[in-house]
């Protein structure tokens, strides 16, 4: 576990924490290079229950660890929703880094995710999209830029250069390959329910920051809580349109945030203080989104 040093100063801190958010982009996008040696073979009907997704989805840094760097841990929401659903026949093919692409193409040693999927299989969760926008790009880019200034918001001003939003644009582009592996998830479990899953709340809903324990500019605090808003309003919508249920784990998440105090935190910062990779949930964090994801597999 790592810890913010005590001595240095406001800006001594503030580049402290830089230094551990200059490996975000590698949390977010690093590609898997072995393959899960402690899961056996998928059938070639399918797993009953199947998870894809990305890191949010296969809890990097969280214990117990499998799946080479593919990071997937034994209690991520995925397996806490086998758990509770009594599931003997599961695999979670969920990777670090992960985007829509990868549905279809191997990470690594890890075949496309896609290829868990069967007829026999009844339920689907697929938690994607963050990195379809390149949020881990994002956020080690707001962290750059936040020890220039502190108090404005130089990463909004970046992004919206020229008059339009091209975060927003981004999520835009994303709705479609979103909507493509919905599709080709129907069409290869057929008989499988399938709920979509959203993400949880990373920075504090009050858009009040923290800086330079977390370093996130004053006003690029808001300007990224809204942004991943609109990400998960466009998962919504998507899930809405292919007839899938949609999880929400935003509004579970609220209030324990990357700048709640470290007993109180389920999505860690840029130095994690809990098990977990920078920006994402730790175990209570994973527990909290498995609650609408059970919720949702079982209909309700």
């Amino acid at each position: 576990m790592a810890h913010t040093h005590k001595r240095g100063g406001r800006y001594g801190k503030g580049l402290a924490a830089l230094g551990a958010a200059a490996a975000l982009a590698a949390s977010f996008a690093g590609t898997a290079t072995a393959a899960d040696a402690g899961t056996a073979a998928t059938p070639a009907g399918g797993q009953r229950y199947v998870a894809l997704g990305d890191s949010y989805t296969s809890a990097p840094g969280v214990p117990e660890q499998s799946g080479g760097d593919c990071a997937r841990s034994s209690v991520n929401y995925p397996a806490l929703t086998a758990k509770a659903l009594h599931q003997t026949s599961f695999k979670d093919v969920s990777c670090s880094g992960a985007k829509t692409d990868d549905m279809w193409r191997a990470q690594g040693d890890n075949p496309p995710q896609l290829n868990a999927l069967g007829r026999s299989t009844r339920l689907v969760t697929l938690g994607i999209g963050g990195n379809d926008i390149g949020f881990g790009d994002i956020i080690g880019t707001c962290a750059q830029l936040s020890v220039t200034d502190p108090a404005g918001a130089p990463c909004r001003t970046k992004y919206t250069e020229g008059g339009t939003d091209q975060l927003t644009a981004r999520i835009a582009d994303a709705a479609p390959k979103v909507a493509k592996v919905l599709k080709d998830v129907h069409k290869r479990a057929p008989y499988a329910r399938v709920v979509l899953v959203g993400y949880p709340a990373i920075m504090p809903e009050d858009g009040v920051g923290c800086f330079p324990a977390v370093p996130i500019a004053a006003g690029d605090v808001p300007y990224l809580r809204d942004t991943e808003k609109k990400l998960n309003t466009m998962l919504q919508g998507e899930a809405r349109k292919a007839g899938v249920r949609f999880a929400d784990t935003y509004k579970p998440t609220l209030g324990h945030d990357v700048c709640k105090p470290t007993a109180d935190r389920w999505i860690e910062g840029a130095q994690p203080e809990n098990p977990a990779a920078p920006f994402h949930p730790n175990a209570k964090g994973e527990a909290a989104m498995s609650g609408p994801v059970i919720s949702a597999a079982r209909g309700r």
